[in-house]
């Protein structure tokens, strides 16, 4: 299958280089950042979501309205909105986008983050209500006659909605989170597993987990992962660019922790990122491991270094694990995303495209 590329987009200019200037919001920037990854060749933009941060779903409507062809992924955090509300206004949001939205579903990774929205359920509570919440929006989204729920954290009577998702039977799931737990919920709901940027031991561990756990409920799923490509000429080029972003960061880190959290995140994919980080900043040849190592594993922050041909190459062994979906984003966020339309994505596209015929005429010559 084609490979699909994902980019990600902020209400403002800020990364772990960059720090933030003026307010948390900036609609031209949000305007010119979604257009530049639909000049680019992205198939779809991620909106984040934290405690701190401006909306999502307004986010994404406003990006939405100054694009025309690249889709939506939508970070949301069940247990702030009734599933019954959320239900139908992502359902909307799916006709408003003319079907160009997906949903990431967070249960949330630190508990001082959902403590300042008011939540205080633990790690697994999480990861169960949000069970819950999915089973809701999907029977919202589904069915047509009017239906009671009692559950741990729901209950409603009556339930049901004059809109539907434009997208059937439902708007797509991403779901994350590398516990026990979450891998419960990904095998019951999601139909796109996402992982942060491992090694590829790990990563392709996680793909067979997944895929046992969805096995289980008779599902299939597909999966995403993360990475923050860094890209130069020459390979040399390319480490001293890291190196120089590195530096960047570790000057920036007083803000950035100030801004997000001080310590690193309590997620098992934290520990994960950390687990591959003590292995050495450079693990499988191309992927750079430092930043997630400076910040304390926090969200997606490891790389893949080299020219674009190296990386791209490098992409392709995940994709040999049965991951098609790369979510690409850069610490200088707006200009990497342009040059990753012209240096990156083609080769991407390119390679999954030969190894797909590869696959092909494979199967063709053990069929005859």
């Amino acid at each position: 299958m084609p490979a699909q590329i994902i980019g990600m987009i902020q209400p403002a200019e800020v990364s772990e280089t960059i720090a933030r200037r003026g307010p948390a919001l900036d609609p031209a920037y949000v305007r010119a950042f979604a257009q530049a990854h639909e000049y680019a060749g992205f198939d779809r933009i991620l909106v984040p979501a934290s405690s701190t941060s401006p909306d999502t779903l307004l986010t994404v409507a406003h990006a939405a309205a100054a694009t025309q062809k690249i889709h939506f992924l939508l970070a949301h955090r069940p247990g702030f909105v009734a599933p019954t509300l959320a239900a139908r206004q992502l359902a909307t949001l799916d006709h408003y986008t003319n079907g160009r939205l997906a949903v990431h579903y967070i249960s949330g990774g630190s508990d001082v983050d959902q403590q300042r929205d008011g939540d205080f359920l633990d790690h697994d509570a999480r990861y169960a209500r949000t069970d819950e919440y999915l089973t809701i929006l999907r029977r919202v989204w589904t069915e047509s006659r009017p239906f009671d729920h009692e559950g741990t954290y729901y209950r409603v009577k009556g339930a049901v909605s004059e809109v539907k998702p434009l997208q059937q039977p439902i708007v797509p799931i991403y779901f994350g989170g590398a516990s026990e737990a979450a891998l419960q919920v990904a095998g019951r709901h999601a139909d796109v597993y996402a992982l942060w940027g491992e090694s590829l031991a790990q990563a392709g561990d996680l793909v067979r987990r997944v895929r046992a756990e969805a096995a289980s409920h008779g599902r299939q799923v597909a999966f995403s992962i993360s990475f923050r490509p860094i890209i130069a000429e020459t390979e040399d080029a390319a480490w001293d660019k890291a190196a120089g972003i590195l530096q960047k960061t570790r000057e920036q880190q007083v803000q950035i922790s100030h801004a997000r959290g001080s310590g690193p995140q309590q997620s098992e994919g934290a520990r994960r990122l950390l687990a591959d980080a003590a292995k050495g900043d450079r693990v499988d040849e191309r992927l750079w491991t430092a930043i997630a190592r400076e910040t304390g594993g926090r969200s997606n922050s490891t790389s893949l270094v080299g020219t674009p041909e190296q990386v791209a190459q490098a992409l392709l062994k995940y994709y040999d694990l049965g991951i098609g979906t790369f979510l690409l984003r850069g610490f200088d966020p707006l200009v990497d995303a342009i040059e990753y339309g012209r240096e990156l994505i083609p080769l991407i596209r390119e390679k999954v495209a030969q190894r797909d015929a590869l696959g092909h005429a494979a199967s063709e010559r053990k069929a005859a």
